[in-house]
């Protein structure tokens, strides 16, 4: 993905060397140009186009955003309620991530979800201790967890 993002910078900045022109719209052109080569080659490059990758990104992204504000509102609840009644827990969260980055990569935005902190990594790197300030059904939450950051993630490694 980085080679190709790579290229086609060159090959736009390249277009703009041959025409002798240094603007952005001269850029442009020259970026798209250089898509549309890497979209005419990408059999010979051995690997999807970058934008599938990019596109995940850009979801898991908006994704972590919405949790954010969504665990923002739901932890301003708990602290304004007149009685505190939550129910902490930490729990076990096996993951079927394999990559070091993309365990990080978890454990970063669960950490960074208000409400919830990754505790420890297991030393074979298949849970997550996760401690959850309020969570009533442990499964709801590591179903959660599951179905939108882990997906999430899974999708910009394998596109």
């Amino acid at each position: 993905m980085a080679f190709q993002i790579l290229l086609n910078f060159f090959i736009a900045i390249v277009w703009m060397f041959l025409s002798s022109s240094m603007t952005a719209t001269t850029f442009v052109i020259g970026y798209l140009i250089g898509f549309l080569l890497l979209l005419m080659m990408r059999r010979f490059l051995g690997a999807k186009l970058y934008t599938a990758r990019l596109w995940a990104t850009i979801k898991l992204s908006l994704l972590f955003i919405s949790e954010l504000i969504k665990s923002n509102i739901a932890v301003l609840r708990l602290v304004l309620r007149p009685k505190l009644d939550i129910q902490p827990r930490f729990f076990a969260l096996p993951t079927d991530l394999k990559r070091d980055w993309e365990i990080t990569l978890l454990s970063s935005l669960i950490t960074l979800t208000p409400g919830t902190i990754v505790v420890h990594v297991s030393d074979d790197q298949k849970t997550l201790y996760v401690h959850a300030i309020d969570a009533d059904d442990v499964d709801d939450a590591i179903d959660s967890i599951k179905n939108t950051f882990e997906k999430a993630i899974k999708e910009v490694s394998h596109p």
